[in-house]
């Protein structure tokens, strides 16, 4: 019996997948943020001292959204999977 293709990680995934040019360099996120205190990621159950951001760009849309055309969310750094959380001008 064939042994099952191993499934890529999230960070391979990601890698793996084409930007929206050929030949981006892949970035994992734009930028890193420290957490006061240590959480734990919902997901993967590790402590989580730092979140990684990524930028959201809206590349197309069929009607007139109300929505904005830039975002940002957090992703944990072990397992990448965006978490609830909130970026606030203090």
């Amino acid at each position: 019996m064939a042994d099952a293709p191993k499934a890529a990680t999230p960070s391979e995934a990601i890698a793996g997948a084409s930007g929206p040019e050929q030949g981006d360099a892949f970035r994992d996120s734009e930028a890193e943020y420290t957490l006061e205190y240590p959480a734990t990621c919902p997901r993967c159950g590790h402590e989580v001292k730092t979140l990684k951001v990524a930028r959201l760009l809206r590349t197309r849309v069929n009607f007139v959204s109300t929505l904005p055309r830039r975002g940002r969310v957090l992703m944990c750094p072990h397992c990448l999977t965006i978490v609830s959380a909130e970026l606030t001008v203090t």
